[in-house]
């Protein structure tokens, strides 16, 4: 696991530990996905392990100073490319020079892009949109320039989540979150662990046939038109609020 901050990073690995306690070997690393001399580093502490197998480039930012075409600083603009975009760029091409050196025959690589990179919102982020728009580019390419050695590229789309993140910024600010809270047809946003299983499942040999897809996890929103009426449906527990085991075998005493 990396992540620009050492304290997140034991945090995870902490958490990790105490769900999946099977899991006898996890490495961590901090790394800023905008410097490729980080993302080579972080690449290579894999030929330990025989060479990446699967790559999730899901490293981002949404700086609370991006605003619309007007009022987004340069600055900002170009801080979002760099982790947004460049950040993407370099985790796909040191995953295809690591799948080569130990020639590999197949391999998935997963990038984070948004919903908003599919629709438009009238509440701007002007930055962080058009890099999502490119990584959604940039992944279909690459889908189909490696597709003969068996690279898989694919982009997560997820809609707003129920992530720290988020409620950081919503706060309680009521009718800023109804504006977006609306726009679910199950009147609730997206949980993380709905995305990190639409994730296993594009990483797996299950989905050996999925390739520069825009994969859209979103509980319908960029399908909607009007959304329905009534209570939110309950989310699924995220992992983090999560206390016991989750690596036992059902039914098999593990």
């Amino acid at each position: 696991m990396a992540d620009i901050s050492s304290p997140a990073l034991h945090k995870a690995l902490a958490k990790l530990q105490q769900l999946v306690p099977s899991a006898v070997r996890v490495e961590i690393r901090v790394c800023d996905v905008s410097k490729e001399s980080d993302i080579a580093a972080l690449v290579s502490t894999l030929d330990a392990w025989g060479g990446v197998d699967i790559m999730f480039n899901n490293a981002g930012i949404m700086h609370a100073d991006d605003a619309d075409a007007v009022s987004t600083p340069e600055a900002i603009w170009d801080l979002t490319q760099a982790i947004n975009v460049k950040g993407v760029w370099f985790g796909c091409k040191h995953a295809v020079l690591s799948l080569r050196k130990f020639n590999k025959t197949k391999g998935s690589i997963i990038n984070t892009a948004s919903v908003v990179a599919l629709v438009g919102s009238a509440t701007p982020q002007l930055a962080y949109t058009a890099s999502k728009g490119a990584v959604l580019a940039l992944t279909r390419e690459l889908a189909i320039v490696h597709a003969r050695e068996g690279f898989r590229f694919n982009a997560l789309c997820p809609a707003p989540l129920n992530t720290p993140l988020l409620q950081d910024w919503l706060g309680d600010d009521v009718a800023k979150r109804a504006r977006r809270e609306v726009h679910f047809p199950t009147g609730r946003f997206g949980e993380a662990v709905e995305q990190a299983n639409a994730v296993l499942f594009l990483a797996s040999d299950e989905s050996s046939f999925v390739n520069g897809q825009d994969f859209v996890v979103d509980g319908g929103m960029t399908k909607a038109y009007v959304t329905p009426e009534g209570p939110a449906l309950a989310g699924p527990a995220n992992n983090a609020s999560l206390s016991g085991r989750v690596d036992g075998v059902p039914g098999a005493g593990l």
